[in-house]
């Protein structure tokens, strides 16, 4: 009787999300992002390292004026399963950037950045940053997973059931984002952003970045090129997670196996 409670209950409570999430967006008249194929996307999905490197590129000339990496050091480029750039890439990288730090006496001072800083804040706090740009541009740093939770738990949840989970809302919703100024007359209209107001004007345009290997420079590919970059900033170790969590699954069908035919030896002259 309680399981039968608690399952009713559960069902009640996923319901009215439902409803909620569906009430909110009627209201507001936000499209849903489609969901897109991504190279890292399912259990053996990888980053491709030219996008990652294309991606890297687009932020650094587009968004990088108003967005921060915080959470990313210049040295997690190079890291296996990244941008993979070398390391004279990364030292000359983060020699670019000027870090407020202390001497060896606690006097503050300014130094050229190295491998192991991470991206430095652009303003001391939020409210530097929105004196500036009116609201304070969000870090970068987590934006594609945080974006996804924020989509709502009942989309995950509907997404699981025919196989499985489908992990990547969030770059989906933040490629959709950057390609949904639809309104030619107002840079700030966006499909996709609750309210359709929003403060980032229309960032991305063709041929604004050059890409060096000969990838097409529209509007849409910039667009998924920085989506998967900020993924992969998200979730550095994504690719060593999934090979994991094989080896795992794969050590527990071998265990299994061997409990059986060890519980049939046991357990034979039993029957």
């Amino acid at each position: 009787m309680k399981t039968f409670k608690s399952i009713f209950t559960a069902a009640l409570i996923l319901g009215a999300a439902v409803v909620a999430t569906t009430s909110a967006n009627a209201a507001g008249e936000v499209e849903k992002p489609t969901r897109q194929s991504w190279s890292f996307g399912g259990p053996f999905g990888k980053f491709d390292r030219g996008q990652l490197q294309r991606g890297f590129q687009v932020y650094r000339e587009v968004c990088a004026a108003c967005h921060t990496l915080n959470k990313v050091a210049f040295r997690n480029l190079a890291d296996k399963g990244g941008p993979e750039f070398s390391d004279s890439q990364i030292k000359a990288l983060a020699a670019e950037y000027k870090i407020k730090d202390f001497d060896d006496k606690g006097e503050p001072i300014e130094r050229d950045g190295r491998a192991a800083d991470r991206f430095p804040k652009l303003f001391v706090n939020s409210d530097a940053a929105a004196a500036v740009h009116g609201v304070a541009p969000p870090d970068f740093s987590v934006i594609a997973k945080a974006r996804g939770y924020s989509r709502g738990f009942p989309l995950f949840i509907l997404d699981a059931f025919p196989g499985m989970a489908y992990q990547e809302h969030g770059v989906d919703y933040v490629a959709a984002l950057l390609t949904g100024y639809t309104k030619p007359d107002d840079l700030n209209w966006n499909k996709y952003f609750p309210g359709h107001a929003i403060k980032m004007a229309k960032p991305l345009s063709a041929d604004q970045v050059a890409y060096a290997d000969g990838t097409p420079t529209t509007e849409a590919q910039y667009a998924k090129d920085v989506s998967a970059f900020l993924y992969w900033a998200a979730e550095p170790k994504m690719e060593e997670r999934k090979r994991t969590g094989l080896n795992v699954m794969l050590f527990l069908l071998v265990f299994a196996g061997l409990m059986y035919f060890t519980k049939k030896k046991i357990w034979a002259d039993a029957h």
